[in-house]
């Protein structure tokens, strides 16, 4: 981590007002601007025995379309890649893909009274390549985001809730809620920094997972590339008994390709 840091600490951004707009703009999950995500994660103390440990590098894919004069839709594309150890007593370790997730969200090109709608379709595909690395099976529901800009304020929230559809019958049936709330603060400097959860509660197991996710990033630019940087960490407020305990850790690097 010590060379995206001192990059972090460093590199100038490019245009002041520019460069916190960006920053602004990145606070919404599903903002209309073509960027690449990547996420590390890093979390422990899983499994009975809380011997454990998961780490994934997560991209998502942004890219918006332009409907007509008054509507996008917006494309957001999740894909991880996963390795961990000791979940369960004797299983060892994987590796691999976990499922992929695709979203489309509609969504007006002006706020309506003030906030930035979103709704459409969220699927998840089987696409994860060991078995305890995904439910093997194939999920559909809807999605939706509200977001509310203040100054240099942005808070929302984001969710959604999917059912399986489609799948291996050996495996338990997937219903599953997502809620994101979140607020950032952006400076003038295009430095934002960020609280949010993930909370995701499994209606067929009636257990809650709740993360509580707090980052620092920064809009630079590098040569002709713009770019975003993210330091976080997280805390595990609330997860099932096998699942994660105690603190993680959270990276990122973002891609930006804003229209000319």
């Amino acid at each position: 981590m010590i060379i995206p840091i001192a990059i972090f600490l460093a590199v100038p951004a490019f245009a002041q007002d520019e460069s916190e707009e960006l920053a602004k703009k990145l606070a919404n999950p599903v903002a209309p601007l073509i960027s690449v995500r990547i996420d590390y994660n890093y979390d422990s103390d899983i499994g009975p025995t809380d011997s454990g440990d998961r780490w994934s590098i997560t991209t998502k894919t942004v890219i918006p379309f332009s409907l007509n004069e008054n509507w996008n839709l917006i494309s957001r594309t999740i894909i991880s890649y996963v390795e961990q150890e000791d979940i369960r007593p004797g299983l060892g370790k994987q590796s691999g893909l976990s499922n992929m997730q695709e979203s489309l969200f509609f969504s007006p090109k002006e706020p309506i009274n003030g906030f930035i709608l979103a709704i459409g379709p969220v699927l998840t595909f089987p696409t994860a390549s060991d078995d305890l690395l995904g439910s093997e099976k194939w999920t559909a529901g809807p999605t939706g985001l509200v977001l509310k800009r203040q100054g240099k304020w942005t808070y929302g929230m984001l969710a959604q809730h999917v059912w399986d559809y489609a799948g291996s019958s050996d495996r338990a049936y997937v219903s599953s809620s997502l809620l994101q709330p979140f607020v950032s603060f952006t400076t003038k400097t295009a430095t934002t920094f960020t609280l949010q959860t993930e909370a995701v509660y499994k209606w067929n197991t009636e257990k809650w997972s709740v993360p509580i996710n707090a980052a620092v990033s920064q809009v630079l630019k590098i040569g002709p590339q713009l770019i975003q940087l993210k330091l976080g960490a997280r805390y595990w407020a609330d997860s099932p008994e096998s699942g994660p305990e105690g603190w993680g850790i959270k990276a990122g690097l973002v891609f930006l390709f804003p229209k000319k």
